[in-house]
This record gives C-alpha cells, sequence and structure tokens, in this order.
C-alpha cells in the first residue's frame, strides 16, 4: 500500500504531481478556507505525512488521532500551530520552511514601514474617491524615513535582513533579541538595546519576534506608552505578541502616531474590527511572504521534507533535531 499524505489546503496540481507520482494524496478542495477539525481527524487517522499550514492547529488531539504519521511539513517558517513537544513523543518529525522566505518577508516589512509612515493606502484612498480638490502645505504630510532610529524587536533571518534595508536609509538601527548578534552588529553597524530603551528611543518599531511564552502580549498598554507620540509601529510577526486593545487605545489616544500590521490575534479578521477603523493603520492580510516565487518554492521545500523522511532520511529542515522515526 502506497503511503498517504494529506495536503490541508489546496495548492496548484502542477506542484503536487511529483507527490502524485509516488504516494496516494488527498488534499482539502479550497484555498483560503481551513480545513474542519473534524476533516483532519478523520485524515490524519490514516496519514504517513501532512503538510499543513499556520491556521491549522496540529494539537495533542490530531496527533493522537494519528496511527502513522510520520512528519508534518508545516508551508511557514513558525510553527506555533503545531504541538512539538507531543509530536516529538511519537517520533513525528516536524518541518518548517525557513530562509527561503527572507529576503521577500523583510521587502514586505519595509513596503508597509514606508506605507505607513507616508500615508500611501490613505492617499491612495482619497484620490480615488475623487477627494482630491486641491492641496495645503501639510496635505496628507507623513513621516520621514531617512535618517530616522528603527528599532527591530527579534533580530533573526528576517530582522537582519531587514536591517540592511534600513542601512539604504541611512537609519540609525537598534535592535533588541534574546541573544546578542555581534557579527550583525560589525557588518551593519546595528546596537543592542534593553527592549525597553528600543522602545523609547525609536521613530519606528519593528516587531519580528516568534510568539513564545515569553513574547505573548509584549507589547501592551504601558509599552506603547514609553513610545514617542510620533512613532510607527509595525507588527510582521505574528498577531498575539500584541495587545490589541492597547494598540488601539494608543493610536486613538495620540500615544503613537500610527501601525502597519500583517499579522492579528485572530485572523481572519473581520472587517469591523476596532483597528481597521482607524485612518492611521495600514493593514494587510498576513502576506509577509506572499509573492509567486516564494511560495513556490516554499511548497516544494514542504514536498522534498515529506519525501526524505517517507524515504527515511533526514528532511532538508527539521524543527524538532531529536525526532526519532517511529515504524507504525
Amino acid at each position: 500500500m502506497r503511503p498517504y499524505i494529506y495536503i490541508t489546503r489546496k495548492l496548484p496540481a502542477d506542484i503536487v504531481q511529483v507527490l502524485h507520482d509516488h504516494y496516494e494524496v488527498g488534499m482539502w478542495d479550497k484555498e483560503d478556507v481551513p480545513v474542519p477539525k473534524d476533516v483532519l481527524l478523520k485524515e490524519v487517522k490514516r496519514a504517513d505525512a501532512l503538510l499543513t499550514m499556520l491556521s491549522d492547529k496540529i494539537d495533542s488531539e490530531v496527533l493522537e488521532a494519528s496511527e502513522r504519521l510520520k512528519v508534518v511539513a508545516n508551508f511557514a517558517v513558525g510553527f506555533n500551530n503545531i504541538d512539538i513537544k507531543a509530536a516529538t513523543e511519537r517520533g513525528i518529525a516536524v518541518c518548517n520552511t525557513p530562509d527561503v522566505l527572507t529576503d521577500t518577508t523583510a521587502d514586505l516589512t519595509f513596503s508597509l514601514l514606508l506605507a505607513t509612515a507616508r500615508r500611501i493606502v490613505e492617499a491612495a484612498e482619497y484620490i480615488k474617491k475623487d477627494l482630491w480638490k486641491g492641496s495645503s502645505p501639510l496635505f496628507f504630510a507623513g513621516h520621514d524615513i531617512h535618517h530616522k532610529t528603527i528599532g527591530i524587536v527579534g533580530m533573526g533571518r528576517i530582522g537582519e535582513t531587514v536591517a540592511k534595508r534600513a542601512t539604504g536609509f541611512d537609519m540609525n538601527i537598534l535592535y533588541h533579541n534574546r541573544t546578542r548578534k555581534l557579527e550583525a552588529e560589525r557588518e551593519l553597524g546595528v546596537q543592542y538595546s534593553p527592549f525597553n530603551d528600543l522602545v523609547k528611543q525609536s521613530d519606528f518599531i519593528v516587531c519580528l519576534t516568534p510568539l513564545t511564552d515569553e513574547t505573548e502580549n509584549l507589547f501592551t498598554r504601558e509599552v506603547f506608552q514609553q513610545m514617542k507620540p510620533s512613532a510607527i509601529f509595525v507588527n510582521v510577526s505574528r498577531g498575539p505578541v500584541v495587545d490589541e486593545k492597547a494598540l488601539y487605545q494608543a493610536l486613538v489616544e495620540g500615544e503613537i502616531a500610527g501601525a502597519g500590521l500583517d499579522v492579528f490575534e485572530v485572523e481572519p479578521i473581520n472587517a469591523s474590527h476596532p483597528l481597521l477603523q482607524l485612518s492611521n493603520v495600514v493593514a494587510i492580510p498576513h502576506i509577509g511572504s506572499s509573492t509567486i516565487d516564494t511560495r513556490i518554492t516554499m511548497m516544494n521545500l514542504c514536498i522534498d521534507n515529506i519525501m526524505q523522511v517517507l524515504a527515511g532520511k533526514e528532511p532538508k529542515t527539521i524543527v524538532n533535531k531529536d525526532w526519532q522515526t517511529v515504524i507504525k
């Protein structure tokens, strides 16, 4: 009997053809709707491999329902949707897609910073509504980026790449991370800063930290109140890193100038969400890595990882390095 692979979101036929050539393949038939939990529980029961999205919760219930699962290939760098401990205990390899989306996400991060600072979305909507009848000295005046201070919270691969982009704008670059990045300090001229100092000194605070127990609700009302009134906050990491009610209050009260958001506490976000009612918020639907080239590369990496594990080999990008293959 050929191994069975279940894919939790509809992918292009030409991408998954290589799997059809070697395995039995099942796939959820919708591109933008998560697979229902009951369907996932049914499919995982006979699956040898799962190709999952960040929005799929692969918890202990799902893992316990599996009878021969060997690998979960997550279509993302993050893996907070997967119970890593439970997977490792069952000898299930968990794979992700690091590196391949670094530049793409850094580009998006800086685009969001620029769009928020220069009020691009607000101005574009203004002209589309045929409201442009004239100008004034401060007509849609935004904030300069060049020569300003950017504070990067989370100096991983993407953070370092954002810092490279910032050097092109002659920015003063601060960063906060669990560990010092001495090589980045030497090569990019970035400066390590304690978290509280960074939020006080920065004109732009960019959040790129992973979601952990320590970083959940890292950005509270107290933190926003420490920022400059002219500061702009950008989040391209995970929604729960931010207390959204606190962010809303900070924006309404003028404690910060604006926010650029690619991620939210609950996704997809509803159009009635209070943050979406504010003109000084630029909100986009979690598209940090969404270019055709990068997404196809991510798909292929997931497929490569699955094929490696099912062939009894080490996958290219493993999260739980202490996993052991278990024959079920």
